[in-house]
């Protein structure tokens, strides 16, 4: 068996593969469907970036739909990977999917990032997704409620209670079975534990229905640690390539996302890492090449990395800020960069529209998982590095997730983890790296 995961932005798919990487399959993340170059056969877990969250939901619908139909294979179960605070277009997307793979598991709990789900609906911390600021600025005056949303996208549903998830397995599958013979297309599983998820992926692993999960990375990793469900293939470990690792090539801190969260995060790098930190004018960036100032900032940037020193690199903000220009923002800032990419022995990316970018802008289509620093901080190299990059090391982040100190975390791990180390599967919810703690975002 093997796992295919959809996801609409890189560092979802990152976030939900990387329990598969840390339980020790070979697990590779794709900015490219079909993933040209890669060997779709040699890897237990793809996920695949199909970079959906600001198409409309027809574009995002047909995309997600191509993605399955071009690299599912025999034994490949489908894992839909979406937001656990419902952004993006997943419902259209869950409803392109659901006629080519069958009963939709939908499932987006993540209790360890504070994300649980009562009654089809959506709490972060306890309380209502609809409560808070990121939803009440995408979706003013719309209810955060699962069935109404897939039921708008086409689909008929049914609920599961979290009760059900508790009175036992054989209970379970028979009330799951019963949903698939009804003729009903997704199921909505509520969930306020891991342990509820837990239950979860090892009734619905087992089912004979056709079936595909749709969540987040929490149902993901309780997935990933299941005992027997990859071939003797998945038992191999991740090696790293024994050429020697330039241990002064710096690292690069790129910020796109404008969260607090991200903020908080920048404040504790700069305190505790001293680095140099440059904002980048979002004026400029729109303008890009036609700018007056861009050769000047590009010549800044590279100033600092021929030095050998880390930078902070972030976007700024100004009153013509509009969250949609983000993908226009990113990409400017990575075209920036690419002339001094090459000097770079890592990469810290925050928000999946910036890593897609930067990795876009240096050709790097595809991620092999070896390591999580915390929850959602995930650590790759590149498929086919460089031959002046052999080493590099990428880490990508969820622009609001995280611990206040993730960046740090991820920043400390490249330097302090030799590149030559081989990684092994610790667990599905363990974390691979030395300094990085395992706390809720």
């Amino acid at each position: 068996m093997s796992i295919l995961i959809i996801a609409d932005d890189l560092s979802g798919a990152a976030d939900c593969a990387i329990g598969f990487a840390s339980a020790g399959h070979r697990t590779i993340v794709t900015l490219d469907v079909p993933a040209h170059g890669l060997d779709a056969q040699a890897a237990d877990v793809i996920a695949a970036d199909t970079d959906t969250r600001r198409l409309t939901p027809a574009e995002a619908a047909q995309r997600s739909a191509a993605a399955w139909q071009t690299l599912r294979a025999p034994g490949r179960r489908l894992y839909k990977k979406i937001d656990s605070t419902l952004r993006g277009n997943w419902a259209a997307e869950v409803a392109a999917l659901q006629p080519l793979a069958g009963l939709a598991i939908v499932a987006p709990a993540f209790p360890a990032t504070g994300r649980t789900l009562r009654g089809g609906r959506v709490f972060v911390h306890g309380e209502p997704l609809e409560s808070t600021d990121t939803w009440k600025l995408d979706n003013p005056g719309r209810a955060a409620d699962l069935h109404a949303m897939l039921a708008e996208a086409g689909l008929s549903t049914a609920q599961l209670e979290v009760d059900a998830l508790r009175e036992g397995t054989d209970t379970l599958a028979a009330r799951i079975a019963a949903v698939a013979a009804s003729g009903k297309q997704a199921l909505v599983v509520d969930a306020e534990t891991r342990q509820d998820l837990l239950t979860l992926a090892q009734v619905t692993t087992q089912m004979s229905e056709a079936l595909f999960w749709v969540g987040s990375g929490g149902l993901a990793r309780e997935i990933a640690g299941l005992a027997g469900l990859f071939d003797a293939r998945a038992a191999a470990q991740t090696q790293c390539t024994s050429q020697p690792r330039d241990e002064n090539a710096p690292v690069l801190i790129l910020v796109g996302s404008l969260s607090t969260v991200s903020d908080r995060q920048c404040a504790m790098l700069r305190e505790r890492a001293g680095m140099a930190e440059l904002t980048v004018p979002p004026a400029m960036l729109r303008d890009a090449e036609r700018h007056p100032d861009w050769p000047a900032w590009r010549a800044r940037i590279g100033e600092v990395i021929a030095t050998r020193a880390d930078l902070l690199l972030r976007i700024g903000r100004d009153d013509a800020f509009d969250p949609a220009e983000g993908a226009l923002l990113s990409t400017a800032l990575a075209a920036l960069v690419e002339p001094h990419f090459g000097a770079l022995g890592g990469l810290i990316a925050t928000g999946g529209e910036t890593a897609r970018a930067m990795l876009s802008a240096v050709n790097v289509g595809s991620v092999e998982l070896i390591a999580e620093i915390e929850a959602g901080v995930a650590v790759g190299k590149p498929v086919d590095a460089r031959a002046s990059q052999p080493h590099l090391r990428i880490v990508t982040k969820a622009g609001a997730f995280g611990t206040d100190h993730a960046l740090f975390a991820a920043w400390r791990y490249l330097h302090e983890t030799p590149a030559t180390s081989a990684v092994a599967g610790n667990g599905s919810n363990g974390s691979s790296g030395a300094h990085g703690s395992h706390h809720p975002a």
